[in-house]
């Protein structure tokens, strides 16, 4: 596999990968070699990260700039608004449908994933609080529908609701917990999605959105949360990152940060590149501004 997709190029893959096998850069590799430190790859000696690290940054990174092709994520509810306010007003539209009742709903996302198990993604309110517990969905599931929710932290804070988000998850209907704002929303297979016709009015039914650029936009920006959130067990950091972020906010130098928190400078700034690409971060002192935002620190 290729590490292009995740945003390397070729000069720059060849490197990582030789430097990781012990090499070292040649005088002709310089801007592959300043590329990678840039990305957060290697340190100022060379050394570069695991390659789990790697990836992961790299991935982060690049659900980053996904997100970041739109100024702010209202953008995407204010385009779903556009398109109730154009079908309530007559005009013709095959990109969206209003659904009234939330049984008529249910059916059809069941119909959908009975029909083509293939990916549901969430972001968790509660518009169809009844549909995982049913026959089919759950026959989904064994055939290998990939289920994905996402959910606010006041959403798991009652024991029981916890225990049953637990309990969905080990059966592979997979559930993570983001602290970046929630709004309702379903995508089913990447191809239809679903969402409030009106945020402020449950009783205002929900609009199913078939506009293939508004949904693939929609995908991405849930690829790029899940890629950010926690696990239902994890805190959002671990109390070395926290630890890490405390002194990335305090200290002028990588060095004297790593010392205050007796990691090697190199563990250390592995740290750094991996909380930044989760952060969405693009120096680090925006990655202690967003850490603070967050409630990591």
């Amino acid at each position: 596999m290729s590490l292009a997709n995740l945003g390397l190029t070729g000069d720059q893959e060849a490197l990582y990968r030789r430097l990781l096998r012990g090499g070292s850069a040649t005088a002709a590799e310089g801007p592959a070699l300043r590329g990678l430190r840039e990305l957060g790859l290697v340190d100022a000696e060379a050394v570069p990260v695991p390659p789990a690290t790697a990836v992961n940054v790299l991935l982060r990174r690049r659900a980053e700039e996904i997100r970041r092709q739109l100024p702010h994520l209202d953008l995407v509810w204010d385009l779903v608004a556009e398109l109730s306010e154009e079908h309530r007003g007559g005009r013709p539209t095959r990109a969206v449908e209003h659904i009234g009742n939330p049984m008529t709903l249910t059916h059809r996302i069941q119909t959908m994933l009975v029909d083509r198990p293939g990916e549901f993604s969430r972001l968790a309110g509660s518009p169809w609080p009844h549909l995982r517990e049913r026959a089919p969905f759950r026959r989904a599931l064994a055939g290998g529908l990939l289920s994905r929710t996402l959910l606010a932290p006041h959403a798991v804070h009652a024991p029981e609701r916890l225990a049953e988000t637990r309990a969905r998850h080990s059966r592979g209907d997979l559930h993570r917990v983001t602290t970046e704002p929630v709004h309702d929303m379903a995508l089913v297979n990447r191809s239809v999605a679903f969402a409030p016709a009106d945020p402020a009015d449950p009783e205002a039914g929900t609009l199913q959105i078939r506009h293939p650029g508004l949904v693939s936009l929609l995908a991405d920006v849930f690829d790029g949360m899940w890629a950010r959130a926690h696990d239902l067990d994890d805190p959002p950091v671990n109390p070395i990152e926290r630890q890490v972020l405390h002194a990335l906010a305090r200290h002028p130098t990588d060095e004297a940060a790593a010392r205050s928190v007796q990691l090697s400078v190199r563990k250390f700034r592995a740290h750094v590149a991996d909380l930044m690409g989760r952060l969405g971060a693009q120096s680090r002192f925006q990655a202690a501004l967003l850490a603070k935002e967050r409630g990591w620190l």
